[in-house]
């Protein structure tokens, strides 16, 4: 899916007046009550969510910092697919691990959440900085109901997203690309470019040292 179709919610035309942007009164629109996401699989049944829950609330808080491997073999036990040498915080979180897959020697940071409603693939020797969030969920805002939207996200072998970035759903990140700090990644990111900004855009190619 297009990226492009989660940014929809910016602005098409000029703003109101500032009169109107201040009322808080007006009736809302939207009507939770209707909301359903009773067709969305979350692929696995509830008792199976909900141990995976506890033992990511109990368990990985108390493992030591270092002791990647036992974090690693937690999230394969529950289906997650974890490449070689990979490096994982113990407060690093996911949603549903059987929808995560993660290449050879990728580093996951401190407080990265993988809202792994739909399918996220990160490459070999990624870097996932401290307190990103991948997210692959959203509503539809044009719905009355709110109705629950999900896209999958990928990020592409040797790319870096620095600390505390948003990565919509849908968007795919290309290969060696670089994400800048507390950037809001909105739409696809082309190989090897360094970007950043709010939205993320390219500002040049990233080159190395020789």
């Amino acid at each position: 899916m297009n990226s492009e179709h989660w940014i929809n919610w910016m602005p098409e035309s000029p703003q109101p007046s500032t009169e109107l942007l201040l009322r808080q009164d007006e009736p809302a629109q939207v009507d939770l009550r209707c909301y359903d996401q009773s067709w969305f699989d979350r692929g696995r049944s509830g008792w199976y969510i909900l141990l995976w829950w506890l033992v990511q609330a109990i368990a990985f808080p108390l493992t030591p910092h270092s002791f990647h491997i036992a974090r690693i073999f937690l999230l394969r036990l529950f289906g997650a697919r974890i490449g070689q040498g990979v490096s994982i915080r113990p407060t690093a979180r996911f949603t549903y691990p059987w929808k995560v897959d993660i290449g050879d020697y990728s580093w996951i940071g401190d407080d990265v959440v993988l809202y792994s409603l739909d399918k996220i693939t990160i490459g070999e020797h990624c870097v996932i900085s401290q307190k990103s969030y991948l997210c692959t969920g959203s509503h539809d805002l044009h719905d009355p109901a709110f109705g629950l939207k999900t896209a999958a996200i990928a990020i592409g072998n040797g790319a870096w997203v620095a600390a505390d970035c948003f990565i919509a759903p849908g968007v795919q990140i290309g290969a060696n690309a670089v994400i800048g700090a507390r950037s809001n990644v909105l739409s696809n990111i082309p190989n090897q470019q360094v970007c950043w900004g709010s939205p993320c855009r390219p500002r040049y190619f990233r080159t190395y040292a020789q």
